[in-house]
């Protein structure tokens, strides 16, 4: 009884001494994770608030800071801020990996405080928002923004919100869905005239696209056996989540958001409302049809007879296109965005950070500088067919493997393909990809995203023009082959035999009925 006792007491010592121990890793980690906060925080609201006088523009926001000596001023403390929340990020990243005790609540958390002063501040590295809010002014005046571009709002006493507008957009209609401008459309009648007001209003739009994001990437990443807090880290609060999703405001935050709960519920049994949601998402942003096709092949390769089969295809066709013809009558639009027009917006700019413009300007030079003319215009033409039908194989390639037990990575390589060799390879395209390759556990374990991720914040300046002129295309082509190599490395070390442990273990992991 006496030995029983005095073990019974010796585990009990040692029991407490392991939560003391525990209890003092914890307020270590803490305390490191405030200071990382704090400088995320710090970051986000340096760039809010030097922000004003350097996006340019008619727009005037409700607060503009002077930092001296002028414009130099404001433009340091911008990028001071861009760096303190590209090292807060890293850091938070890297305490994600080495300490279990973090969990998707606090990660979540933590990107909400650093999101606020973005929300409430101006728009940062794009003016597209002011376009935005044009197309729903449009809308809501009763006319057609697939016919009329904002040009038109001269003529109906609407100039201060067509000044708003990027010159270069002024003659362009609208590239977006029904379902996005005819929200912007309430928004609009909700704040009138007052753009500061809008532009907040647009944000919360994108805002609740992160939303679901927070609770459905999470879910996606427990699926597949991946860490939920590093998805989340990954999605949420990146410096290209926080600068192209919430500082400029782009639609793409909504359209991922809905499109990752709709890949999410489909590998959840409910492949319907999946593909409901999935549809939803493709009328604010066309892309997102994508994860339809997706959705219903993998599923499809769940059932046994041929006929069901036939059955589920042409289920998920017809609600599709039931649900983009409802949104279509709803916002009365009618069906006229649906048009080549939606897709060629991107191509009318040609930037160096796109792959096949940069070759095409290098080759060009390059060529010329021996005597042989060619025509930059016209390469850049063949090209962009070329790269279209890369695209489309990688995108069959994807579909004719894609299973359940791999439909994120299969899905979110081809978006990211698509944003790589499209027209025009704005950093924030790349996020429809990257919301569902942050639930993969090989995308979570490579060193390369979380650089190229905090990288990609300098590539646009505060005023939305891009940072890399077209004369550096041979440095934006080096830099493309060096990820590209760093990557196929990277995928390389991982042996076959470790590949195929983790096929079998995400195999495992993955959802009921998968």
């Amino acid at each position: 009884m006496e030995v029983n006792a005095g073990r019974r007491t010796a585990r009990l010592e040692g029991r407490v001494g392991d939560l003391v121990s525990e209890g003092s890793s914890r307020a270590r980690v803490w305390h490191l994770g405030r200071l990382a906060v704090a400088l995320g925080l710090a970051g986000t609201t340096l760039m809010a608030v030097t922000g004003p006088r350097l996006v340019g523009g008619s727009a005037t926001w409700w607060y503009s800071i002077h930092v001296p000596p002028g414009r130099a001023g404001n433009m340091t403390g911008f990028y001071l801020g861009v760096v303190a929340l590209c090292a807060a990020w890293l850091a938070l990243g890297r305490r994600i990996a080495r300490t279990p005790e973090v969990r998707t609540g606090e990660v979540v958390a933590v990107a909400a405080i650093w999101i606020l002063p973005l929300v409430l501040g101006p728009a940062l590295f794009s003016g597209d928002m002011y376009s935005y809010l044009a197309q729903g002014t449009i809308l809501h005046l009763g006319l057609d923004p697939y016919r009329d571009a904002p040009d038109v709002l001269r003529h109906v006493g609407r100039t201060h919100v067509l000044d708003a507008v990027s010159p270069f957009w002024r003659g362009t209609t609208a590239p977006y869905g029904p379902l996005f401008l005819g929200l912007v459309s309430g928004v609009v009648g909700l704040t009138g005239s007052n753009l500061v007001a809008g532009v907040v209003a647009v944000r919360l739009l994108e805002v609740a696209g992160l939303a679901l994001l927070a609770v459905f990437v999470p879910r996606l990443a427990r699926g597949f056996g991946a860490d939920p807090s590093r998805a989340a880290w990954i999605a949420l609060m990146s410096p290209l989540a926080l600068a192209q999703l919430v500082a400029a405001g782009h639609n793409d935050a909504l359209m991922a958001g809905l499109m990752v709960a709709g890949v999410a519920l489909a590998l959840e049994q409910r492949p319907l409302a999946g593909v409901a949601l999935c549809a939803l998402a493709a009328t604010v942003k066309v892309p997102a049809a994508a994860a339809i096709v997706f959705i219903a092949v993998a599923r499809a390769r769940t059932l046994d007879s041929r006929a069901a089969r036939v059955r589920l295809v042409a289920s998920v066709g017809a609600l599709g296109a039931a649900v983009a013809a409802a949104v279509s009558v709803f916002t009365g639009t009618g069906l006229r965005w649906v048009s080549g027009a939606v897709l060629a917006t991107p191509a009318k700019v040609h930037l160096a950070i796109t792959p096949v413009t940069a070759l095409a300007w290098t080759v060009s030079r390059v060529l010329g500088g021996v005597g042989v003319v060619v025509d930059y215009a016209g390469l850049d033409r063949v090209l962009g067919y070329v790269a279209i039908a890369a695209t489309v194989a990688v995108a069959v390639d994807r579909i004719v493997r894609t299973r359940e037990e791999r439909l994120v990575l299969d899905l979110g390589t081809a978006l990211c393909v698509a944003a790589l060799l499209g027209p025009a390879a704005w950093p924030w395209y790349f996020s429809w990809g990257i919301v569902l390759l942050a639930a993969w556990p090989g995308f979570q374990r490579s060193r390369l995203p979380p650089l190229v991720l905090a990288a990609s914040v300098l590539l646009v300046k505060p005023d939305g023009i891009v940072a890399v002129p077209l004369q550096a295309s041979p440095a934006t082509l080096a830099c493309y082959v060096a990820a590209g190599a760093l990557a196929v490395a990277s995928w390389r070390r991982r042996s076959p035999g470790a590949r195929r442990a983790g096929t079998a273990r995400r195999a495992e992991a993955a959802p009921a009925g998968s």
